[in-house]
Formats: C-alpha cells, sequence, structure tokens
C-alpha cells in the first residue's frame, strides 16, 4: 500500500500500533485510540495520533482505508464490563465504518477473533459452525454480521481477521498490556526475572502462536486486495506451554521450571489451530515467522 490516507482504529495498542507504524512509512496514517489499553508511544513519529473512542464523533474519518482493531480484546476484559465491551466493540465497530462510508471510504479491514471457533486441535476453516461462548465472542460475531451489512447494503470491502494468539514480546509494542499480554511475552519477561511461569493445569494446552509483524502484513494485504468475508490469520501450526516454555528457556540460556494452577475460567479455550488456506489462496499470504525465531526475538531484549 503507497500514498493511501489511512485510518487505524485502536492505533496505540499491541497489533495497532505495529500496524500503523508499518503504513506509515509509505503512506498518510491516522492512529485513532482512547489510551484505555493503548500507549502513544508505541507510535512512530510519522503517524499522527489521535487521542479519541471510536464511540465518539470527534476523529477524522476521510480515509482511503479503515483498519479497524480498536476493543476490549480479551475475554475477562469484556466480562469485567459487558456493557462497555458490547458499546466499544459493536457500537464502536458501526460508527466508525459508517463514519468513514459517509465521508467515501469503501475498504475496511477489521479484528475479530479465533475464540470463536473453541478447543480444537485440528486446524479450524472460517466456514466451520461457530458461537459464541462469551460476551467477548458475542462482541466479535456482532461485527462480522454488521460487516456483511456493510458489505452488502452498501457494496463496500469489509474484511474480517479472525487473529490466532498474536505476540510480540514485552521488548516490542506488548508490554503495556501487562496481565493482558500474549502468554509468550508474559512468560519470557517472568523467566527473565527468575521467576516461575504460572502455567494453567499440566501445560499442555496449545495455541496457534502468530507474530505480529505477520499479522500486520496480513492486514495490508487484506486491504491491498480489497477482500470482503472472514479469514483466518495463523501459522497452521500449534506449540504446547511446556513447549513454549522450554523453548524460551533455551533461548535465554535459563532453566526456570514452571508452576502449575489450576485454572480459575470456566469454558477454558485449551487448544487452537488456523487453518489459513483460505486467506493464503486469495492474497497469497502465508506466515514468515516460525514460533521458534519468533521465541527468540521475544528473548533478545533481556539477553
Amino acid at each position: 500500500m503507497q500514498g493511501k490516507r489511512v485510518l487505524v482504529t485502536g492505533g496505540a495498542g499491541f497489533i495497532g500500533s505495529n500496524l500503523a507504524n508499518r503504513l506509515a512509512v509509505d503512506n498518510d496514517v491516522i492512529a485513532v485510540d482512547d489510551l484505555y489499553l493503548g500507549a502513544a508511544e508505541n507510535l512512530d513519529d510519522a503517524v499522527e495520533f489521535v487521542e479519541a473512542s471510536v464511540v465518539d464523533d470527534d476523529y477524522p474519518v476521510d480515509v482511503d482505508v479503515v483498519f479497524h482493531l480498536a476493543a476490549l480484546s480479551s475475554r475477562n476484559m469484556h466480562e469485567n464490563d459487558p456493557q462497555r465491551g458490547c458499546r466499544v466493540n459493536v457500537e464502536g465497530f458501526v460508527n466508525a465504518v459508517e463514519r468513514a462510508r459517509e465521508a467515501g471510504c469503501e475498504t475496511v479491514v477489521y479484528a475479530s477473533t479465533s475464540s470463536i471457533y473453541g478447543s480444537r486441535t485440528e486446524p479450524s476453516p472460517v466456514d466451520m459452525d461457530v458461537e459464541a461462548h462469551t460476551a467477548y465472542e458475542a462482541s466479535k460475531l456482532a461485527r462480522e454480521r454488521y460487516a456483511e451489512y456493510f458489505a452488502n447494503h452498501h457494496d463496500m470491502n469489509v474484511a474480517g481477521l479472525r487473529f490466532f494468539s498474536v505476540y510480540q514480546g514485552f521488548g516490542g509494542n506488548e508490554e503495556h498490556k501487562g496481565e493482558y499480554a500474549n502468554t509468550v511475552a508474559q512468560f519470557a519477561d517472568a523467566i527473565a526475572s527468575g521467576e516461575a511461569p504460572e502455567l494453567f493445569g499440566d501445560g499442555s494446552q496449545t495455541r496457534d502462536f502468530t507474530h505480529v509483524s505477520d499479522v500486520a502484513r496480513a492486514c495490508e494485504l487484506a486491504a491491498d486486495h480489497e477482500l470482503t468475508g472472514v479469514y483466518n490469520v495463523g501459522t497452521q501450526e500449534a506449540y504446547t506451554f511446556n513447549e513454549m516454555v522450554a523453548m524460551i528457556n533455551d533461548a535465554l540460556g535459563t532453566d526456570v521450571d514452571p508452576e502449575y494452577i489450576e485454572c480459575p475460567f470456566d469454558g477454558y479455550v485449551h487448544d487452537t489451530m488456523a487453518d489459513y488456506s483460505t486467506f493464503h489462496e486469495a492474497t497469497g499470504w502465508e506466515p514468515e515467522i516460525g514460533f521458534e525465531e519468533g521465541v527468540e526475538r521475544v528473548c533478545e531484549p533481556y539477553q
């Protein structure tokens, strides 16, 4: 993407700031964020930052492309305040897209979630039946239905990306998320400090860990190809938390054993893995950073 005027909502957040900084090399980028989860220092000087909530009407929308990443981005955040979660995740999405549409924008890429697949050890295709078990999942499915409306009724290009376990590490733009950061970031930080990471159960749960640089590139490709529909963004590989801890220890040259605790959450998703074939067919995208290299990148600032 080159020479475009771009809006990134949630643009000071973890994924949003990585995307905004990537696009700002060749485009005019506006990052909108209310700083509930974001941090303005995540953004490069080339990005125009506007502090605002997506449910408001006081941020610029006269753009060529909207990347809508603003959200209460985890189950726990949403369950702690489900009304706010609905306002931000659903109303905020409709507000941002409708305002941009009225200003002439025809292309939107937005964040959905892989959580709606539940627990699966096999790759999850985008056309499988899904259902909501949490308010967070319900809000993301509502986005997908409103995206269908904008695409069908207003003939817009609206692509939803179901992200799988996105990480970068506290040495990147993830530190501000704290307890809501990816487990790779949290465990690496704990082990580097000589502390035992806490794993639920026996540590055999698996995740499709996807590096944020691959996710940012996927967002850009979805816009470049003016896609409509829903797509998975993941690696189609899964690693257990035990394997992850061992890889972190290898990268850091440490030998810190995890502590195993009882899972405090009902309905905890034990396993995830993407089937990204539909997105690959549409754009040619495939992950470039394998998990071993990704863990080394996470651990590098500690060495």
